[in-house]
C-alpha cells in the first residue's frame, strides 16, 4: 500500500504535495457526447443547454420571432431559451456583428438564481406570485406607457417519478400556473409556447388553453427524443374572454372532471401534431461516432481514418454549469472529506 500511495505520488497525481481536486475521468464525459449528439453540439455552439434546439425547431415551423420587441421566459434555468431569444431578438445578427436592438426587452423568471445573459433581465422569481407579475410588467413599462409581451415561452418541467400519470399531472399543473402569469403579461394577439407531457388526458389540457387561445398545435421538435413523452404546445392569437378574471384560471385546476366527459369522443379536443425541425438532421436517439459534427451528416466520419491535418474531436466543457445546485453542499462535503482521507494517506506513506 505504502509503495502504491508513492507510485501515486510520484507519477504526478498530486506534483510531490497533497492536492484537494478531484481525479476526473474522460470516459463518461466521452460516453454523453456520443449518446447525446445535441448535447455535444449544444456546448459546441455556445448554447447552455440542448433545448434550445427545441425552440429554435419551433421557430423554423411556427416563426414565433418576427414582429416580437417584448418577451418572457418563464421557468428559465440554466437558460437555453432565454439565450435563443436574446440572440433572434436582442442581437437578431450579432453573429454577423450587429448592434443590439435597444428596443426589444426580455425577462427571464425563475425560483433558481441564473448566470447573466446580454439582453436579459433575469428575475428570481415564482411565477405564481402576484410580487413576479409586478416585476416582469415593471421590466416592460416605458415611462408612463404600460407594455404587455408579445411572445411567452415557457420550458418548464418536474423532476419526474416514473410514475407517468403522476408526471403528467404535475406537469399540467405547472402548466397552468404559467398559462394564469401568460394571461396577466402577454397582449392579445400574441403567442404562447410551452412544454406538456402527452397522455390519456392531454386534450383536457388543450380544452383549457383553447378558452384563450384559438389556434392550438402540439409541436415535436426533431432534438425531442421520440421516447420522451414531451411535446410543445404552441398557442396564438391570444383572446382572452371578455368576462375572463385572473382567478378563473385557479378554478380550471381545481375543477373536478367525470371521466365520461373525458372518454366521449365528441368531448375530446384534437389538436395539430407539427414535426419540426429538419428530418434528415441529427437523430435525438441515435448515438454517433466521436467525429466532427459535420463529417457526420455527410456520411464522411466512417468512411476513411482521418486524413493528416483534418479537423478532429475535440471534447468542449458545459457552457453554464449551475450556479447554486441544490447539491452543492453535499459536494463540497465529499470533496473536504476525500481531501482528508488522501492527505492523511500520502503523510502515511511518507
Amino acid at each position: 500500500r505504502r509503495r502504491r500511495w508513492r507510485g501515486l505520488v510520484d507519477g504526478g497525481l498530486w506534483n510531490g504535495a497533497p492536492s484537494s481536486a478531484p481525479l476526473q475521468s474522460t470516459m463518461g464525459k466521452h460516453s454523453k457526447d456520443k449518446r447525446d449528439i445535441y448535447y455535444r453540439k449544444a456546448k459546441e455552439e455556445g448554447w447552455r443547454a440542448r433545448s434550445a434546439f427545441k425552440l429554435l425547431q419551433i421557430d423554423e415551423e411556427f416563426d414565433l420571432f418576427t414582429g416580437v420587441t417584448h418577451a418572457v421566459d418563464l421557468c428559465a434555468a440554466p437558460g437555453s431559451w432565454s439565450q435563443v431569444l436574446s440572440r433572434k431578438l436582442y442581437k437578431s445578427d450579432s453573429w454577423n456583428g450587429e448592434t443590439a436592438d435597444s428596443n426589444v426587452r426580455i425577462v427571464a423568471v425563475d425560483l433558481q438564481e441564473m448566470a447573466p445573459i446580454e439582453g436579459v433581465v433575469l428575475v428570481q422569481g415564482d411565477i405564481t406570485s402576484p410580487a413576479t407579475v409586478a416585476r416582469v410588467l415593471g421590466e416592460f413599462r416605458q415611462g408612463d406607457t404600460d407594455r404587455l409581451a408579445d411572445l411567452v415561452v415557457c420550458d418548464g418541467a418536474p423532476d419526474v417519478t416514473g410514475m407517468h400519470d403522476l408526471d403528467e399531472y404535475i406537469q399540467a399543473q405547472l402548466l397552468l400556473s404559467a398559462l394564469s402569469i401568460t394571461t396577466q403579461v402577454l397582449r392579445p394577439g400574441g403567442t404562447f409556447v410551452a412544454k406538456i407531457f402527452r397522455g390519456k388526458d392531454v386534450t383536457l389540457l388543450y380544452a383549457q388553453i383553447k378558452i384563450f387561445f384559438p389556434d392550438v398545435y402540439c409541436a415535436k421538435p426533431k432534438s425531442s427524443r421520440n421516447s420522451s413523452v414531451e411535446a410543445f404546445v404552441v398557442a396564438r392569437n391570444f383572446s382572452p374572454p371578455a368576462d375572463f378574471d385572473v382567478g378563473a384560471i385557479l378554478q380550471i385546476s381545481t375543477t373536478d372532471y367525470e371521466c365520461d366527459d373525458l372518454s366521449s369522443v365528441e368531448a375530446r379536443v384534437v389538436v395539430p401534431f407539427v414535426a419540426c425541425g429538419d428530418l434528415s438532421g441529427y437523430d435525438a436517439d441515435q448515438n454517433y461516432p466521436l467525429h466532427p459534427l459535420p463529417a457526420l451528416l455527410s456520411g464522411e466520419a466512417g468512411a476513411a481514418p482521418e486524413a493528416a491535418g483534418a479537423a478532429s474531436y475535440v471534447y468542449h466543457e458545459p457552457r453554464q454549469k449551475p450556479t447554486t445546485p441544490a447539491y452543492r453542499a453535499y459536494l463540497e462535503a465529499q470533496q473536504s472529506g476525500r481531501k482528508l482521507v488522501l492527505d492523511s494517506k500520502y503523510e502515511a506513506s511518507r
